[in-house]
């Protein structure tokens, strides 16, 4: 069972993000300069993809392409830095790395956007 994006109202009836408990969540310990991914669940077609992470952390993630943290000066890349989330299509593939040391964690609640027809 997958959860439907839905954002509450605040006080003066403007969205707010408190956000449902999802069960599609992903998480994982990052190795120091060792890419992990994983896919996009199918069941629906589109998703939003919420980003948690070990504070302090330093994580880039990618959408379909290997994540790459810089090495120098500034040039074009693939990879943001710990964003806050992404909206995501059925089977895109998200890419984690981190040049940490310390093996920071990183989780992804998965929740369902329009469309829903799955």
């Amino acid at each position: 069972m997958s959860t439907k994006f839905s954002m509450t109202r605040d006080i003066n009836g403007y969205n707010g993000f408190g956000i449902l408990p999802t069960y599609d969540i992903q998480n994982a310990v990052l190795a120091v300069g060792v890419a992990q991914n994983f896919t996009v669940p199918s069941n629906y077609p589109s998703w939003i993809a919420i980003f948690s992470y070990t504070p302090g952390a330093t994580i880039w993630v990618s959408v379909n392409g290997t994540a790459l943290a810089p090495t120098g000066a500034f040039g074009s890349g693939v990879s943001a830095l710990n964003p806050a989330g992404r909206q995501v299509k059925a089977g895109d593939v998200l890419s984690f790395i981190t040049a940490d040391a310390t093996n920071p964690m990183v989780s992804v609640e998965l929740q369902i956007i329009a469309p829903y027809q799955n």
